[in-house]
């Protein structure tokens, strides 16, 4: 062989070792030390993870003693004892909030590292791939009858093309590793900017749930007030707010009676589709749409007749509020504003695209205003026990969206101490039982 032909033969070499080497032995030690990092914050994440796990538990505790006790008769050990194991639960969901967002900000640190050796990675095999085809490039410039002449025989002749074969092979699948990288690049980027969204919306539900808590404090103080902790006191309270909502109540469905609505089922889903999601987590369906056994039984809460515009869902106070779907906020309000005004407490209308649309009540926090756009799924308030309420749960309401408005109290008729308060009004016709689009 020549000397010439063995020079060649050692820039092949040289170029397979350049390939391989550049992509698997480059920055070996940044690798070894970012490594370590992200194996640290795995461990950090695991951590969390399992105390995300044992607040959990601690919740879902909560969540049966409450349960235990919402099934006890009215009184005021009952109502202090349920507004303690809320104030308990309260504190428990804020515990696991912070941890999710100390969670979600190691999880964004890690993704920042990844990000940071992918990118190097990148770098290094382009400049890699980039100097070994300039240098074939150079090789080539010989012609194949020059090359040929550089070896005694045909034989080493093919072996060094078959070596030159090898290494654009081995570009070539750089290439394809290179783009497969810059794929999981663009997902660690994605999958950033999602982590970041649900930093947002946890610092937003961290600042609602501590305002819950006060809010159960302020309840608690209020009722230990107002009772001088008496349970005679307390059952006189209950009479007097029944009362109040009772004819509040009829005033308002004797005018909405006479509203003039023609319901166009074309205009609404078909009965016995699903369209919502439950708009809570863990409840017990205290009461139903309409006619029902409880109504008739409790004639005096609902004026003397068997009717309920919605359906309750037994939750305690400070349990979020999902939006079903998604939609437009058209009004909010909160009738405890105006003394004596015992109604639906503190509500949310919103307005969906499929011609519905859906009242929350009794919260006792609401984390939208009007005009905001929300998704299915976003915590939209938080339930309570706010206007008239036996007890805290959410009340749901559907209505065909073209027969409901919202109006002052004093447009209806003139209640006692309420005309500044605001509700939504619909025809009777106007009204939808939630179940028929429910999940089953």
């Amino acid at each position: 062989m020549t000397k010439f032909a063995i020079n060649i033969s050692f820039q092949y070499f040289l170029l397979i070792l350049t390939v391989v080497g550049c992509f698997v032995f480059f920055g070996h030690d940044n690798i070894v030390n970012a490594q370590s990092e992200i194996n640290t914050l795995k461990n950090e994440i695991g951590e969390r993870n399992n105390r995300l796990k044992e607040i959990e538990a601690e919740i879902a505790s909560y969540q049966i003693e409450l349960k235990k006790v919402g099934g006890q008769k009215s009184s005021l050990q009952k109502a202090v004892t349920q507004l303690e194991l809320e104030r308990k639960k309260v504190e428990a969901d804020i515990s696991y909030t912070q941890n999710k967002i100390g969670m979600t900000d190691l999880e964004i640190e890690k993704l920042a590292l990844e990000i940071s050796e992918t990118e190097k990675s990148i770098t290094l095999n382009k400049e890699a791939i980039s100097e070994t085809i300039q240098s074939l490039s150079e090789i080539d410039n010989n012609s194949l009858v020059e090359v040929l002449l550089q070896y005694d025989n045909l034989s080493e002749f093919w072996n060094k093309i078959d070596e030159l074969s090898q290494i654009r092979r081995v570009i070539s699948d750089e290439v394809k590793l290179l783009t497969s990288r810059e794929i999981l690049l663009e997902e660690k980027y994605s999958s950033t900017n999602k982590k970041r969204g649900t930093l947002v919306n946890l610092k937003d539900q961290y600042s609602d749930q501590n305002s819950v808590l006060i809010e159960n404090r302020t309840e608690k103080s209020k009722l230990l007030s107002a009772t001088k902790n008496e349970e005679a006191s307390y059952q006189k309270l209950l009479k007097d707010k029944e009362a109040a909502r009772e004819k509040i109540l009829k005033e308002l469905r004797d005018f909405e009676a006479k509203l003039q609505f023609i319901l166009d089922p074309n205009t609404i889903p078909t009965r016995g589709t699903v369209v919502f999601n439950w708009p809570v987590e863990n409840y017990v369906i205290t009461q139903l749409f309409g006619g029902t056994e409880f109504a008739k039984q409790n004639a005096s809460v609902y004026g003397g007749r068997a009717y309920h515009p919605g359906v309750d869902f037994g939750v305690p106070r400070g349990t979020k509020i999902f939006a079903p779907l998604s939609g437009t906020v058209r009004a909010t309000g909160d009738t405890d504003l105006v003394q004596g005004c015992y109604s639906w407490g503190k509500w949310t209308l919103i307005d969906h695209a499929n011609g519905l649309s859906t009242l929350y009540a009794h919260q006792s926090l609401q984390s939208v205003v009007p005009g905001q756009q929300v998704k299915t799924g976003e915590v939209i308030g938080y339930s309570g026990n706010t206007g008239y309420s036996t007890g805290p749960h959410l009340h749901f309401t559907v209505y065909a969206k073209a027969g409901v408005t919202v109006r002052k109290f004093n447009e209806i008729k003139a209640v006692t101490s309420c005309g500044a308060a605001t509700t939504p009004v619909a025809a009777s016709d106007a009204y939808i039982d939630p179940m028929v689009y429910l999940p089953q």
